[in-house]
């Protein structure tokens, strides 16, 4: 992790009707690092990645990536920058096998600039290319898993099938929705290598994540959320010990007994 500045959020607020679901969140992400965003259910932060990401557009603030300003580009122009994401709502197309869900990310322009995903030369043949992704976040080359249709791939397939597509675009940034949701402790287990195997190779992620044992096990920094409002940031040591922190998600009990 480096002190530089990948990704800027700037006072970024969204307001949905009556509904203020953002108000003036800011922050910045370092080259490297691995940055947790938490908060109670209703905090904000799905809509947070949803403005930075271009699903939803802002009502006022800024977001920058590597100092431009991309606030307001649709999500595949952003994508093409270097900027990806996971969702909560996992979304493969459920009529193709696993492996045939990268082919649409390896066709991809940014995918096309980079020489496909190894880097260098041209993209050859994308079917190994896929079951060579699949392989490194943790599907079994040699079974029948990656060419199983997704519709029968279980929850733990699925979570890394998201962040397969995420990889196939070559990315500087994955920001990833609840990748912890859903699966049980030896899923988690395999999973938090991979993280940390992803921040290794240089990859800068932003995990929005309800397991925050597991979150803190892997990230440099916390972010908080509360009613849309950014209530503190920082280790997560300090952020754990935060009273403010502990009264928006346990009233006055003590949140060390949840992580």
């Amino acid at each position: 992790m480096t002190s530089e500045t990948i990704l800027e959020v700037k006072e970024i607020s969204k307001a949905f009707g009556g509904i203020q679901a953002l108000s003036n969140v800011s922050f910045r992400l370092h080259q490297g690092e691995i940055l947790g965003i938490i908060g109670p259910n209703g905090s904000g932060k799905t809509t947070l990645i949803n403005c930075i990401t271009g699903f939803v557009h802002t009502s006022s603030g800024k977001v920058f990536f590597k100092q431009k300003d991309i606030t307001g580009q649709p999500p595949h122009k952003i994508a093409h920058l270097g900027v990806t994401r996971t969702f909560q709502v996992m979304r493969p197309y459920y009529s193709l096998p696993a492996y045939k869900n990268l082919i649409i990310p390896l066709f991809s322009p940014r995918a096309r600039k980079y020489g496909g995903w190894r880097g260098g030369g041209k993209l050859g043949d994308r079917n190994t290319v896929c079951i060579d992704i699949l392989e490194e976040i943790g599907f079994e080359r040699d079974s029948f898993v990656p060419y199983k249709l997704a519709s029968a791939l279980p929850t733990g397939y699925l979570k890394r099938l998201e962040l397969a597509r995420c990889l196939a675009l070559k990315p500087e940034v994955i920001l990833c929705d609840e990748v912890f949701s859903g699966l049980s402790a030896s899923e988690i287990a395999s999973m938090i290598p991979l993280i940390e195997r992803l921040q290794m190779e240089g990859i800068t992620l932003v995990m929005i994540e309800h397991r925050l044992k597991e979150l803190f096990r892997v990230a440099d920094r916390v972010v908080v959320l509360n009613f849309g409002q950014k209530l503190t940031e920082g280790i997560p040591e300090a952020v754990m010990e935060d009273e403010r922190v502990k009264e928006a998600y346990l009233g006055s009990e003590d949140l060390s007994d949840y992580v």
